[in-house]
């Protein structure tokens, strides 16, 4: 592990891709004028500038990302967007989500730029723009699993009433983006925190390497805000969630035996709550890649604030950022396997997919 107070030449030596000519190697920043300078952090310093190859894999990583976000938040939005038996207020917080994984994308362009520059283009204006749609991302998203969670609770446990309308849908999803708000503006103009580069200073964050209380005070605000709050609102709705499923079920098979049949789940309400639960799961399905993705950025910039910092490499900060890309282009393609109206919508206007679906006449749109 390379620390940013080795000498140069013991980096040399760790790290022969980055001599230059053979001799010096080049450090971190080695490409920004004086000027710019402030914005790397003394942490990144001592550490070698990674090899080239490093930023086109990189690059190349996002390339396939981005057009595979682009392709899958841009189909979601379409289809739900435009399709009758998908509007309805459970589905406007599938389009929320999606909103909020292309903001994901959004970066992408800005980091490919600076991976064949092996810079920050734009400086610390870019760097600002950067950190602030990755914060309003992931918060944003982190926050819309939370109301995906309560809004798949309150239809299957209480199928006639508990769906939420439009409205109530809409006030929600503004609640999402109030919520991304403080831990995104607060920083963008370094009213409290600041956004500085991170790992091969092609990415931008939020600042969890200085050494100082209000530094820390503010890292623990936002690992609450951002991940801790969304996270115990989550797991208690999906686990009320299943409990009453399983209760639910439990109530079915002694209703059956009392009847003296095989199963009560025959009628229309069942099917309607088996539909239900196969939404819920694709959204389950989305908490717990959400879950993969951010906690290793949380435990980094825990690491960063409370920890040894020494641990913290260029490449070991790249890879949690990677991670919060992926799932930004998973999440469409979870509801394209496990939503049935999504399905029938996707074998409709796009057959060469080759998805197929029964054409069931039971609506997840219905109360």
């Amino acid at each position: 592990m390379f620390l940013g107070n080795e000498s140069i030449s013991e980096g040399a030596m760790l790290m022969p891709m980055a001599r230059t000519a053979g001799e010096m190697p080049k450090l971190l920043g080695w490409n920004l004028p004086p000027e710019e300078q402030y914005l790397v952090h003394d942490h990144w310093k001592g550490f070698p500038s990674p090899p080239y190859y490093m930023h086109l894999m990189l690059a190349m990583i996002y390339f396939v990302l981005m057009n595979t976000s682009l392709i899958g938040n841009g189909i979601v939005l379409w289809i739900f967007g435009t399709s009758k038996s998908l509007r309805n207020g459970s589905n406007m917080f599938i389009i929320n989500l999606a909103i909020f994984d292309l903001l994901m994308m959004c970066e992408m362009p800005m980091f490919l730029v600076n991976s064949f520059s092996e810079r920050l283009v734009g400086y610390g204006v870019g760097c600002s723009v950067y950190a602030a749609l990755g914060s309003m991302s992931g918060i944003g998203g982190a926050i819309s699993n939370a109301v995906i969670a309560f809004d798949r609770y309150r239809t299957i446990s209480n199928p006639l009433d508990g769906r939420l309308s439009r409205v109530q849908a809409g006030l929600l999803i503004c609640l999402t983006w109030l919520w991304t708000m403080p831990f995104t503006l607060l920083p963008l103009f370094e009213i409290w925190g600041r956004y500085i580069p991170e790992g091969y200073l092609t990415t931008c964050s939020f600042d969890y390497l200085t050494d100082d209380p209000d530094t820390r005070v503010f890292v623990g605000c936002i690992f609450t805000w951002a991940y801790v709050i969304p996270m115990i609102f989550i797991c208690y709705f999906y686990a009320r969630l299943f409990g009453h499923v399983r209760q639910h079920e439990m109530m079915l098979k002694n209703q059956a035996r009392k009847m003296n049949v095989e199963s009560l789940t025959a009628n229309r309400s069942e099917k309607a709550q088996a539909v239900e639960m196969r939404i819920a799961k694709a959204a389950f399905t989305i908490f717990f890649l959400f879950v993969c993705a951010w906690t290793p950025y949380a435990i980094v910039t825990m690491i960063g604030a409370f920890g040894d910092r020494t641990m913290l490499t260029p490449f070991v900060t790249m890879v949690p950022a990677v991670c919060c890309k992926i799932v930004s282009c998973l999440d469409p393609w979870v509801y394209a396997i496990s939503h049935p109206k999504y399905r029938q919508e996707l074998e409709r206007r796009l057959p060469w997919m080759g998805i197929k679906e029964a054409d069931d006449s039971v609506s997840t749109t219905e109360s």
